[in-house]
């Protein structure tokens, strides 16, 4: 019994019906026969449900909403390198080699500025550079293409102009996610080259007014083998050849103009060259350094001023304040330094943060000065405690040690020697003096000049508390009115 799987249709069915029959009364001759008949039946069967199931299906027509107009200008004819006739010239000589310098235009999209380093002396910008120029080797004839654009696969069979960035760093053109190249050619010859090329290049810096400093940066752009006999570089559209974005911003500088410029350069082993400049100027914020250094650089030296008020006699209250905002005024320069390249001459904050810096070193010195003259002062005190006759009975450590602070146990001890107005002396040694003395004229003048010296003594603080800030501030209008 043979069984054969499968559909079939209505015009095959009888046939399979009979392939199936009871064929073991049959010869074998006769069973083989009909054994090829029914696969034969069978591929037939098969081959016309293909047919027709291939011929029900339908192509969908396209909605009128999807249909678009045609760009003639998009229209190709045949491979561009046979319309170009890439083949049938040498692109390795200039377009009309022998004759007038080639004329070629450039313009320029900045695109961002990506940063300025003080360090490196030197920006980063992303722009798009276009070349135009006429090349009759590229022309072709075409009543439906006005353009044929290409990536840069084309431009390394063509002649293209050699520019180059003038004192750049590092420099390449952006290839995510193919080469930001692009090439267009017009039916008469006229080509437009477009790269999009993020440059790193020098600037060279004048940081004599830093931070209140204006820098003006320059990207030049030159052919590097061609001279000015064989190709002129050229601003397309004068000035407007220069485009922004609005968008363009920095953290540290105010972008206050772009501006375009063209001149010759010269160098004495290969001649003249056409070199365009693509010049910014920049002016620096100057808040963030009014609250990393002016604002802390002065309240130091306002710090300072607080040991005046401090008696003179607290030598551990005076002399660490006058130390610590010496080391934190080190500490603020040490740090501005730090971020600055190593110049030759002397920046505008180097003048504020050193004249800040003496001024707390004067406070150090003031304190000194006045502990100085107290301790001269004080030895004098006892020298002429040791010659006056009517103190030789009062302990010397009691008498060199009071000074208005005394307690009213040590004031008893001395009633005898307190004036008749009842009034408590500034100085007790000095007015015991002063009682026991009068009527003798050398210790009069003893007594004023002792009373002169001490005057002189409590003077310095006095007198530092209004010389000090007055020359400050005195010094903080000369310095804003010069360099803002």
């Amino acid at each position: 019994m043979v069984k054969l799987g499968g559909t079939y249709s209505a015009t095959g069915y009888w046939k399979a019906a009979f392939c199936l029959t009871d064929v073991h009364k049959m010869p074998y001759f006769t069973r083989l026969i009909l054994f090829l008949f029914c696969l034969m039946v069978l591929v037939e069967s098969r081959k016309t449900k293909r047919k027709r199931w291939t011929g029900q299906v339908e192509t969908p027509k396209p909605s009128h909403l999807y249909k678009k107009n045609l760009d003639v200008t998009k229209i190709w004819k045949g491979k561009p390198q046979q319309l170009l006739r890439v083949d049938e010239h040498d692109f390795s000589m200039r377009p009309a080699f022998g004759g007038p310098a080639i004329p070629v235009g450039v313009d320029v999209q900045v695109e961002s500025l990506d940063s300025i380093s003080e360090v490196d002396m030197d920006f980063t910008m992303t722009l798009y550079l276009r070349h135009y120029w006429k090349d009759e080797r590229l022309a072709f004839s075409s009543a439906s293409n006005k353009s044929m654009t290409f990536d840069g696969r084309l431009v390394k069979k063509i002649w293209v102009p050699d520019v180059f960035f003038v004192h750049s760093k590092r420099s390449f053109t952006h290839d995510t996610t193919t080469d930001n190249i692009m090439l267009r050619v017009f039916p008469d010859g006229h080509v437009l080259y477009s790269m999009r090329i993020t440059v790193t290049a020098m600037c060279n810096m004048d940081f004599s007014h830093f931070p209140l400093d204006s820098q003006t940066c320059s990207l030049e752009l030159e052919s590097y083998a061609y001279t000015d006999e064989d190709l002129m570089l050229y601003w397309k559209n004068g000035d407007e050849s220069l485009k922004t974005d609005e968008k363009i911003s920095l953290s540290q500088f105010l972008i206050q103009k772009f501006h375009t410029t063209s001149r010759l350069a010269f160098y004495s082993s290969t001649g003249w060259y056409n070199r365009l400049y693509i010049n910014f100027t920049l002016r620096r914020h100057i808040f963030f350094f009014l609250l990393q250094t002016y604002f802390p650089a002065t309240l130091m030296v306002m710090l300072s001023w607080v040991s005046f008020w401090i008696d003179r006699r607290a030598v551990p209250a005076r002399v660490p304040l006058g130390i610590t905002t010496v080391l934190t005024m080190s500490t603020i320069i040490t740090g501005v330094n730090a971020s600055m390249p190593r110049v030759s001459y002397i920046k505008a904050v180097d003048i504020y943060l050193w004249v800040s810096f003496v001024f707390v070193f004067l406070s150090v010195l003031e304190y000194a000065a006045v502990n100085y003259l107290t301790t001269v002062q004080e030895r004098k005190e006892q020298k002429l405690r040791e010659k006056l006759p009517c103190t030789s009975g009062l302990p010397p450590a009691r008498t060199v040690m009071l000074d208005g602070t005394y307690s009213d146990g040590e004031v008893n001890d001395l009633d005898s020697y307190m004036p008749e107005n009842g009034e408590k002396p500034d100085r007790m040694m000095v007015q015991l003096t002063l009682a026991s003395e009068r009527s003798s004229p050398q210790r009069k003048s003893q007594r004023s000049s002792y009373v002169s010296m001490r005057i002189d003594t409590h003077a310095i603080d006095k007198y530092s508390r209004i010389i000090f800030p007055a020359a400050y501030i005195l010094f903080n209008l000369i310095y804003w009115s010069i360099f803002s």
